[in-house]
């Protein structure tokens, strides 16, 4: 299939287009930075999408991944406006089958900063009225919500000793989740899933049990 996934440059976003290209798909990657992933069947976007009037005309969309994301960085703008914008553009197609927005476990708890929180829970709410409006075209959308996850966006905690042993006794499964592991979540709800839609998809290691915000001053 094709694959329209923004954010390709690391982290999760590299994580999920690594994995449906190995899969064989066509995957199209926008992002404001160069990639490194090198394949044949890579095509690359250097591309701010909060600058809706330079996306590129891309034709024949037929899975659609939301990923690009930032922190403490007009996260309104990017996280949630941004995404609007590139959903309006390239989703409401004949031949749409999926879309799958990344949110994260902050917006179900409001437990982070907020300005992230906030677009984050727009991107729970802004999912469901694409699945409504989505669904005459025979395709599902979710949203993938994760928890920590192993990236660099992540590092300043990770490398603390302290912050992380306090956000571990948080988190019952004692561990963050790996790009990778996210990436096969994607992979499920976008390729392998065909009726499951308007959902957010919570996926945490149990912290958003215990609704304790831990980072770095």
């Amino acid at each position: 299939m094709k694959v329209l996934i923004t954010g390709t440059s690391q982290g999760i976003g590299k994580a999920i287009a690594e994995l449906f290209l190995k899969n064989g798909h066509e995957i199209i990657g926008i992002d404001r930075l160069e990639s490194g992933i090198a394949d044949p069947l890579y095509t690359h976007y250097v591309c701010d999408i909060r600058e809706k009037e330079k996306l590129p005309e891309i034709e024949g969309i037929e899975i659609l991944i939301n990923n690009a994301g930032t922190q403490n960085e007009e996260d309104i703008d990017i996280n949630l406006k941004a995404l609007i914008s590139v959903t309006e553009k390239y989703a409401f197609r004949k031949g749409i089958v999926s879309v799958l927005n990344i949110g994260s476990a902050s917006g179900h708890t409001g437990s982070e900063f907020p300005e992230y929180c906030a677009s984050k829970g727009g991107v729970l709410s802004y999912t469901k009225n694409v699945a409504i409006r989505i669904a005459p075209l025979g395709a599902t959308c979710n949203s993938l919500d994760p928890g920590g996850v192993l990236t660099p966006l992540n590092e300043c905690v990770i490398n603390d000793k302290a912050l992380w042993n306090a956000i571990m006794d948080e988190t019952p499964l004692k561990r963050w989740a790996t790009p990778e592991e996210i990436a096969e979540w994607a992979y499920f709800l976008t390729v392998t899933n065909k009726f499951c839609t308007g959902q957010n998809i919570l996926v945490d290691g149990g912290e958003s049990i215990n609704y304790r915000f831990i980072w770095k001053d």
